[in-house]
């Protein structure tokens, strides 16, 4: 099964939901997409307007690949749960988002941990779902530490040696 979520950002993302309803509809495999605020709904796949987060894990887990937005919260927890993503950055000129910062992320964070496979061109996506298992053979799936841990770590550090 392949599991397709565009997020919740209220911009349509009806680029990566129509090609992948296509693909779907010329594929065996399932295809379950979070459509969030599409202006068409698939007619090949299954789908969710919104998804309550333990359904979203249970989509996840159960996913042979994961394809998301370039929101960098979404595809570090399918990192998390030892899936590579297939990352499809929302762009601005295509009216997906206010600007092109998932663009800039994902090809940044592509670069430093090579764990995430960005497809800006969506007509090559089809391409990485056929080649997917050979692409992911020698990735690593680890999530680099959180900043937000760093963060934490650190300030509590400085409130330790404040009581001292």
């Amino acid at each position: 099964m392949i599991f397709v979520t565009v997020g919740t950002h209220e911009q349509s993302f009806d680029r990566l939901i129509d090609y992948m309803d296509k693909w779907a509809g010329k594929h065996d495999e399932e295809v379950i997409m979070q459509i969030g605020y599409a202006k068409k709904t698939p007619v090949n796949c299954k789908w969710y307007k919104l998804l309550d987060h333990d359904k979203f894990i249970e989509l996840e887990k159960n996913a042979r690949i994961v394809i998301t937005h370039g929101g960098p919260c979404c595809f570090t927890e399918v990192l998390k749960a030892g899936k590579i993503p297939v990352v499809v950055p929302r762009k601005r000129k295509l009216g997906e988002h206010v600007d092109d910062h998932q663009v800039g992320i994902s090809r940044e964070y592509e670069k430093k941990y090579n764990n995430i496979i960005v497809v800006e061109d969506i007509e090559k996506l089809g391409d990485i779902l056929e080649n997917y298992d050979s692409i992911t053979k020698d990735m690593n799936c680890s999530c680099a530490e959180s900043n937000n841990e760093k963060f934490c770590k650190a300030l509590s550090g400085i409130v330790d040696r404040l009581f001292e």
